[in-house]
C-alpha cells in the first residue's frame, strides 16, 4: 500500500511537471508567514515584546502584506494565569487587519510526544486565538506543525490529519524554508553582550542570505515542476525581522513578487500533492515532494548561515 501510494505520488508530480512546461511564466507571488506568535526573543522585558510588535506590523503594514502569524498560547500566561498585556499583542495583529493561526499551545515537537498529546495541545492551543479572530468576524482555520515535524510514520501523519480535518483546519506548507531564527538568536546575543559592531554585522548579512535563500527555492521548484510555483515564506516574530522586514519585503518585490495571502498561495496546484515526508528533520514542502519524486532532482548548492553568526548565535547547527 506504501508502495503504491508512492507511485501515485510520483505519477502526480510528473503530471504537473509535464503540465507546468507549457505554462507562460507568472508573476512571483509569496505568502509571507510568521511563527511562534506573540514574538521570539532573547529579553524577558514586556516592553521589548511591545516593541517589536509594533515595528514589525508598522514594516508589515507599510509593505502591503497579508501575513499570518502562528501562534503559540502558552507565552500568554504566567502561573497559569491569562497574561492580557500578552493577548493584547495578538490583538495588534488583528486589528492590523492580519490573520491568525495555530502553532500549538506549547510548541512540542510531535516526534517526541504521543499523538494523543499532540492532538491535545492542538486544541489547547486555540480558544484565546479563535476568541479574537470571532471578535472580528474571522475564523481559526489554519495550523502549521512546530519545527516543520509532521511525524515519523504515515500512521501518525494520517492521525494527525484526520484531526486537523475535522475541526476545520487546513495544514499551513513552507516552501521557502531559512533559518532567520539563527539570525535572531544572534542578533539578541550580541545586544545582551553590547557588541554593536557584531549585532550590525549580522544585521547586513541577514536580507542577503535571505535572498540567496529565496533564489535557491526559486531554482529548486524549476528543477521540480519546471516553473516558480507560488511560495509560503516562513519567517519570525523576531526582533531581526521587526527591525529589517521593511528591506526584506523591498528584497521580494524587487525580485518581481507580489505579497498574496496563504489562501490565495495554497491555490496553486502544486500544493495539492500529498506530504508523505516521515523523516526527522523539518524541511521544504518542496524537498519533500523531491524526495518523494527523484533525489537526483536535489539542487544541492543550499545556502547556509554564515560561521560567524552560527557562533554568535550559540546553534550548533542549522
Amino acid at each position: 500500500m506504501k508502495s503504491l501510494s508512492k507511485n501515485i505520488l510520483i505519477l502526480s508530480i510528473a503530471i504537473l511537471f509535464s503540465t507546468s512546461l507549457a505554462l507562460p511564466q507568472t508573476n512571483r507571488t509569496v505568502a509571507v508567514t510568521f511563527d511562534d506568535l506573540p514574538t521570539v526573543s532573547q529579553f524577558g522585558e514586556l516592553a521589548v515584546r511591545q516593541q517589536i510588535t509594533k515595528d514589525l506590523l508598522a514594516h508589515v503594514t507599510k509593505a502591503g502584506v497579508p501575513a499570518i502569524g502562528f501562534v503559540n498560547e502558552r507565552k500568554l500566561y504566567k502561573d497559569d494565569k491569562l497574561i492580557d498585556s500578552e493577548v493584547a499583542l495578538l490583538q495588534q495583529w488583528i486589528d492590523a487587519g492580519l490573520e491568525l493561526g495555530n502553532h500549538t499551545y506549547s510548541h512540542r515537537s510531535l516526534h517526541n510526544i504521543p499523538l494523543e498529546d499532540y492532538l491535545a495541545d492542538i486544541a489547547k492551543g486555540e480558544p484565546i486565538t479563535d476568541k479574537l479572530l470571532r471578535n472580528a468576524g474571522m475564523k481559526l482555520r489554519y495550523f502549521r506543525h512546530p519545527f516543520l515535524h509532521t511525524g515519523l510514520t504515515i500512521e501518525t501523519k494520517s492521525g494527525v490529519s484526520k484531526y486537523l480535518k475535522e475541526h476545520g483546519y487546513t495544514i499551513a506548507p513552507v516552501s521557502i524554508d531559512n533559518a532567520d531564527y539563527i539570525f535572531a538568536a544572534a542578533y539578541d546575543k550580541a545586544k545582551i553582550k553590547g557588541d554593536e559592531a557584531l549585532r550590525k554585522r549580522i544585521a547586513e548579512a541577514y536580507i542577503p542570505y535571505m535572498e540567496a535563500k529565496t533564489e535557491y527555492w526559486e531554482r529548486q521548484s524549476v528543477r521540480l515542476f519546471g516553473r516558480e510555483i507560488a511560495q509560503t515564506l516562513l519567517i519570525h516574530a523576531n526582533s531581526i525581522n521587526a527591525e529589517l522586514f521593511g528591506d526584506l519585503a523591498k528584497m521580494f518585490k524587487n525580485r518581481g513578487y507580489e505579497f498574496v495571502t496563504l489562501e490565495e498561495a495554497l491555490k496553486d496546484e502544486a500544493y495539492r500533492l500529498p506530504d508523505e515526508f516521515t523523516g526527522r528533520a523539518g524541511i521544504s514542502w518542496i524537498h519533500r515532494w523531491v524526495l518523494a519524486r527523484d533525489r537526483s532532482l536535489l539542487v544541492e548548492d543550499e545556502p547556509f548561515v554564515p560561521e560567524f553568526v552560527m557562533e554568535a548565535s550559540g546553534f550548533d547547527s542549522q
